[in-house]
């Protein structure tokens, strides 16, 4: 919190309180009926209530002020993120770039994985069970899912299902 804020807020805050007591000794006056006692009280709770003003505008400028700090302190942030992200940016490209030129891979923190000779094989089988060509055969080997009832016999599939609804 800025100071001018806390400045303004307390001094705000103890002015109003000081204007109850001119405010007490007005009240007693009245009903004594002693008129000038209660212009006396009056002027003191004015001032008490003007300078309670004072401070209130005080506190409004020092949360302005605060708040374009924090402003500008964001602005000045960003731009350094900005800045640290284009920096880290150019250094990704440069490495890329010297791996190109270089023929192998700079980057230290990548892994590489070997597949065996066997591994490819399998590999290659079983990706080509459940591929289509593009006229639409499938491979040899591949088989439709099948669906049994409680006897143990194969029942057809049903493609679609239309279930009427109302609401």
């Amino acid at each position: 919190m800025n100071t001018k804020t806390m400045e303004g807020l307390s001094g705000a805050s103890a002015n109003m309180k000081l204007v109850n007591t001119p405010m007490r000794v007005f009240r007693e006056a009245k009903r004594r009926g002693d008129t000038a006692t209660m212009e006396r009280a009056m002027g003191y709770a004015g001032q008490f209530f003007n300078k309670a003003e004072e401070y209130k505008n005080k506190a409004g400028e020092g949360t302005r002020e605060e708040a374009e700090e924090i402003r500008e302190r964001a602005e000045e942030e960003t731009k350094e993120i900005i800045e640290k992200r284009k920096e880290e940016r150019e250094k990704l490209e440069e490495r890329i770039e010297t791996g190109k030129e270089t023929g192998k891979e700079t980057d230290k923190e990548t892994d590489t994985v070997e597949i065996s000779e066997e591994g490819r094989i399998l590999l290659e089988q079983n990706s080509n069970l459940y591929k289509t060509d593009y006229q639409g055969t499938k491979p040899a080997g591949y088989k439709e899912a099948v669906i049994y009832n409680k006897t143990g016999e194969t029942v057809q599939q049903v493609q679609d299902i239309n279930i009427p609804a109302s609401i």
